[in-house]
């Protein structure tokens, strides 16, 4: 038999990635800390899992609570439990994913002093080991884009397939050939509908409409160059 005395205590925290694109960035919601430890700095919305909740129902309080942002699917990201990670004391955090089109401002709350989008290319010297956890959530997203449906949801109800594109290259934080793109994507099984109809937004010659088809998994993936 073993005794819970035998075992230090430790807290369990949340952590949430939530990711969107806003005008040419891939863009991560962060907030910037109106407490020590690492005050005033940018960091993950999150905080501590209480006694008597899950830290799935953690997740969704601490993301209202410090951004006023609700509604999300998450998916939980990975957990994150280096003994040194929090210099308060013993602290495990289990990290959570977003990745979603049309969030709206964030209103900052609780103890966090400031939320606001921020490009990931600019997100630097986060609090604790945030910017670790910021980038595996980066590359789970930019993995979704290769296998899911889901750049789709950020374009209109009709797009062209070089407006998908543009998503494609925020998310992955490349440039893609448009011929070879437009060969993959039209190749995909259900992906695509093509809807009869043209537009000149693109600028030059008239472009070919799509909608989204029933495919939510794509195959043949769409591999990132």
């Amino acid at each position: 038999m073993y005794s819970p005395s035998d075992f230090p205590p430790f807290a369990v925290t949340v952590d949430l990635v939530v990711l969107t694109v806003r005008g040419d960035a891939l863009c991560a919601l962060l907030v910037r800390r109106g407490e020590a430890p690492y005050r005033g700095r940018w960091a993950l919305p999150g905080g501590f899992v209480q006694v008597t909740e899950s830290v799935d129902a953690a997740a969704v309080r601490e993301l209202a609570e410090e951004t006023g942002v609700s509604g999300l699917h998450l998916e939980q990201l990975g957990t994150y439990g280096e003994p040194r990670r929090d210099p308060r004391m013993r602290v495990v955090s289990v990290a959570y994913l977003a990745l979603a089109p049309d969030l709206p401002v964030p209103v900052a709350g609780t103890d966090a002093a400031a939320a606001s989008w921020v490009p990931v290319g600019e997100a630097s010297s986060l609090a604790f080991d945030h910017a670790r956890i910021l980038g595996d959530g980066v590359e789970r997203a930019r993995a979704k884009l290769e296998y899911s449906a889901l750049g789709t949801a950020f374009c209109g109800p009709e797009f062209t397939v070089a407006e998908l594109r543009r998503v494609y290259e925020i998310v992955w934080g490349v440039s893609l050939d448009p011929r070879n793109f437009h060969r993959k994507v039209t190749g995909v099984d259900g992906l695509l509908v093509a809807t009869g109809g043209t537009t000149s937004r693109d600028g030059g010659r008239p472009a070919a409409l799509f909608r989204r088809g029933e495919a939510e998994v794509l195959y043949p993936p769409l591999v990132r160059p």
